[in-house]
Formats: structure tokens, C-alpha cells, sequence
């Protein structure tokens, strides 16, 4: 009787350690694969802090916002087809759109990033989540007073040279309408209506 209680003993015995040494061995293996995925995260956190590091000093002109917002836009509005806008730590790169207002609008469709530029200021929105980013954004020029440096801006006519100028000597007729000075220097009569 005595060696039957014994075996039952030993066989309990070496049951329930098979048990525990099962149940560690599964443990052991997630512990070396959250070792390894612990390792990925710290490298992955060096290169963020490295990426970070680069945000510090970014490239191009700063644009003040309203609201303490800042951005950095590098490239030449007149003549670029591509400009480098850094937001919030991070560059991208908006390729020129055309528009029928007169506007310059710089917009990448897979960031959704949208800057349109006015002569009086810019204005940066996200398109994929329909808001406004940044707004009232101007240059340290701008600020001074000049005009942004736009595309559109360069194109229009200086405000300091007329549209219609008189030929020196010569009359000037509108196309269609009555002529605006006679040889003798003196201004028709106004047709009678």
C-alpha cells in the first residue's frame, strides 16, 4: 500500500512540473519576441529623433501665421513648378495647379496638403481632412508691406504705369469708339446722347 501511495505522489508530482515547464516554454519564446520588437521600437525611436533633429533647422523662407503658426517655403514662386513647404516638422512637396482666380495654388492630392497664395497672405489647408491648417501667412517682405512673391503678381502690370497711354504726337482711338485726342491737342465733344 505503501508503494501505491508513493507512486501516486510521484506520478502527481511529475505531472504537475510536465505542466509548468510546458506553460514556460510557449512564455520564453514571447519574451524573446518582444525583446526583438522592443529593439525594432528603439531603433525606430533613434530614427525619429534623428528625423526630428533635422526639423529643427528647416529650409526656405519663414512665413509667419496668425495663431504663432510658422512654415518654410523654399523654391521661387515665379518661376518653380515644385515648391518644399515644411509644416509641423516635416517637409513636402507641393507641385504648382493652375486656377482661374489669379491665385497660386501649390497642392499635393496624396498628403492633401493645399497652400494657396495671395498677394496679401497664404493660406495652408488639408484637404483629406477639410480644414484650415494655417492662415494670414506672411513673409518678413509681406509684413513690410510689399506683395507676395507670386506668380500671378508678376504678371500683372506694374500700379504705377496706366493701361491706356497717349502716343507722343499722335491721336488715340479706343477700337470701336470715338477718338480720345484730335491733332490739335484738344478733346472732342462728347457725343450727344
Amino acid at each position: 500500500m505503501k508503494h501505491l501511495v508513493l507512486a501516486a505522489c510521484i506520478g502527481a508530482f511529475s505531472l504537475t512540473t510536465a505542466t509548468a515547464v510546458m506553460a514556460q516554454e510557449p512564455a520564453k519564446k514571447t519574451t524573446t519576441k518582444k525583446k526583438s520588437s522592443t529593439k525594432k521600437k528603439a531603433a525606430a525611436g533613434a530614427a525619429a529623433a534623428a528625423g526630428t533633429a533635422a526639423a529643427v533647422a528647416p529650409s526656405g523662407e519663414k512665413w509667419q501665421c496668425e495663431l504663432g503658426n510658422s512654415l518654410y517655403i523654399a523654391g521661387d514662386m515665379l518661376r518653380d513648378e515644385v515648391l518644399t513647404v515644411h509644416w509641423q516638422g516635416r517637409d513636402y512637396k507641393l507641385p504648382r495647379q493652375a486656377t482661374v482666380t489669379g491665385a497660386d495654388r501649390y497642392y499635393d492630392a496624396r498628403t492633401g496638403l493645399d497652400l494657396v497664395v495671395i498677394p496679401s497672405k497664404a493660406m495652408l489647408f488639408n484637404k483629406n481632412l477639410g480644414q484650415r491648417l494655417a492662415d494670414d501667412c506672411q513673409s518678413a517682405a509681406m509684413q513690410a508691406g510689399a506683395a507676395a512673391p507670386t506668380q500671378a503678381g508678376g504678371l500683372r502690370a506694374p500700379a504705377t504705369s496706366p493701361l491706356l497711354v497717349t502716343p507722343p504726337g499722335g491721336p488715340t482711338q479706343v477700337p470701336g469708339g470715338p477718338l480720345l485726342q484730335t491733332e490739335g491737342g484738344q478733346q472732342p465733344a462728347a457725343p450727344k446722347q
